[in-house]
């Protein structure tokens, strides 16, 4: 399951990198207007910590990987999309866990200065999470899948190594989902991620 959500990932990596390139690329060379002026598109290897039960001692780590695209309107105002997939082996007897999350919204970006200039970016997303092959309480039993509404709040740092490629040196977010619980069905979790990243457009 892990090789089908990292296989995931990378393909709406694929899809998606030609919108936010096409958008940056066509419409960064307009006079005037509101426009986009540059995209930024990452690749990062993900972990995010979790627990069975708010307040349990019983915390596990996921480890997945995580493709997002952003772009800049105007002064380092803009928007991203991110997609995480996740997986988690043995974390109770005989219970795995898999998560995808699909999550957008505004992200501001700092852009340091230098001939490459490295950029910092805080953001707050929002979207869903679909959780699979693990157990969710429910009002007539269990179940093995779940979804809910996602929060994801935080940043990262993007340092240059050459040319547009640069290395995303950390990210770390807040998460909060609302999956079935059989308590307060609130998850608050750590992620973190490290990965590589191209810059398209101006710096």
């Amino acid at each position: 399951m892990r090789t089908s959500v990292l296989a995931s990932v990378l393909l709406v990596g694929v899809l998606t990198v030609g919108g936010p390139v096409a958008c940056a690329q066509g419409q960064a060379k307009a006079d005037s207007g509101f426009r986009v002026t540059s995209a930024d598109l990452a690749l990062t290897f993900t972990t995010e910590e979790s627990n069975v039960l708010p307040g349990s001692n019983n915390n596990f780590w996921m480890r997945g990987g995580s493709f997002d695209a952003g772009v800049t309107f105007f002064h380092g105002l803009g928007a991203a999309v991110n997609f995480t997939g996740l997986h988690a082996g043995n974390i109770s007897p005989n219970i795995n866990l898999d998560e995808i999350a699909l999550m957008a919204g505004p992200r501001y970006t700092f852009h340091l200065g230098g001939k490459y200039p490295n950029r910092l970016f805080v953001e707050s997303l929002f979207g869903g999470v679909h959780a699979r092959d693990g157990i969710f309480p429910t009002a007539t039993g269990v179940t093995p899948a779940a979804g809910s509404f996602s929060l994801q709040v935080g940043g990262g740092w993007d340092v240059t190594v050459w040319k547009d490629l640069a290395v995303r040196v950390f990210e770390a977010d807040w998460v909060r989902t609302s999956l079935p619980n059989g308590a307060s069905n609130v998850q608050d979790h750590l992620r973190l991620a490290f990965g590589v990243s191209y810059h398209i457009g101006k710096h």
